[in-house]
């Protein structure tokens, strides 16, 4: 009977020992993944500065169900070809809405100078943190983003 109980310990003692190394390393791969910051400005004119920053959208499966996705690029389409602007390459995007209900379009801004217009590839908003709390920022609303 006495057998049980220490083995019990052993176990539990086993486990607990190895959670600080399966976290770590959850964290590790977390750290591996860069983040950006962003100053985003709507079309009333405000300015929302946001940590963390990715691009959000939701694909439709059925009529009930729903896959997010968090990406750090930027969908856009030039033509027919759909293009994957990565944030990291980016210095600005400058947002001009539609007059219909049309998605927006953007003239991308990279680090290294070269620029590009683009229209939106679907509709989504810009996520991420912000002083107030978390905060999302649909494209429609946008008029430019300044990456830092």
């Amino acid at each position: 009977m006495r057998e049980r109980p220490v083995r019990f310990k052993v176990i539990l003692f086993v486990v607990m020992a190895a959670f600080p190394f399966l976290s770590a390393q959850g964290e590790a791969q977390t750290k591996g993944e860069r983040t950006f910051n962003a100053i985003i400005t709507d079309t009333q004119g405000i300015e929302t500065e946001v940590k963390n920053v990715f691009f959000y959208w939701e694909e439709k499966i059925s009529e009930t169900a729903f896959v997010p996705h968090e990406v750090r690029q930027l969908p856009v389409k030039r033509g027919t070809a759909t293009v994957q602007v990565k944030f990291d390459s980016m210095k600005q995007i400058d947002v001009k809405q539609s007059t219909d209900k049309a998605l927006p379009t953007f003239t991308v801004i990279l680090t290294n100078g070269k620029s590009g217009d683009f229209s939106a590839a679907l509709a989504g908003s810009f996520r991420g943190e912000s002083d107030f709390g978390q905060t999302e920022i649909p494209i429609n609303t946008i008029s430019k983003v300044v990456f830092k």
